[in-house]
């Protein structure tokens, strides 16, 4: 784009939403502001005007690991699932759902890990998980066999309709003592 043929301010929402509605996978706001030959800070500026704009369409802004895209809303999931075809494979198990859990609250993490806190093996739900997209290989702990970091997939996000982790519920734990007498929240504490 030539400088006169740059979107101006109110512009910018627009050339945003054109973007990320033909971007197959999340972008980079860089990535953006490099298409669009504008800063960073104009890009995040275009997308908060674009995220409060699409509170009242059927579209959201969703950010993940700080790349953004365009997704259904969430109101729209069962209209959405029954126009393709989904419902029946849109369910998952209790045990995916703890394992899911587990790692979305405490990513990264080990299949160990996930483990000793489920008290059972989690291979099949593992790759059950990471087949349907929901989790990802993050990369490599430092510990002895370097095992492999897990973490939530852009996927997840959309599948329940959050914009960001952040959206998660806030996670409650019973306070239950160890053989010490110590209880489990203040363990994670530190």
């Amino acid at each position: 784009m030539s400088e006169s043929e740059n979107p101006t301010s109110l512009d910018i929402p627009a050339a945003l939403e054109a973007l990320l509605f033909v971007s197959a996978d999340p972008v980079a706001p860089s990535q953006l502001a490099a298409a669009l030959e504008l800063s960073v800070s104009a890009v995040e500026q275009g997308l908060q005007q674009l995220d409060g704009e699409l509170r009242t369409r059927g579209l959201r802004l969703q950010r993940h690991g700080g790349r953004v895209q365009l997704t259904t809303a969430p109101e729209m999931a069962e209209a959405v699932e029954r126009l393709l075809g989904l419902e029946a494979t849109s369910r998952l198990s209790r045990a995916a759902l703890e394992t899911l859990a587990i790692v979305a609250y405490q990513q990264p993490v080990t299949r160990p890990y996930i483990e000793g806190v489920r008290g059972v093996s989690s291979d099949g739900v593992m790759k059950s998980l990471l087949s349907k997209g929901l989790v990802q290989e993050i990369g490599r702990a430092e510990g002895p066999g370097r095992p492999i970091l897990y973490g939530t997939a852009p996927d997840f996000l959309q599948h329940f309709g959050l914009n960001s982790l952040t959206e998660l519920p806030t996670l409650v734990l019973p306070d239950l003592e160890d053989d010490n007498g110590i209880g489990h929240n203040e363990m994670l504490k530190g």
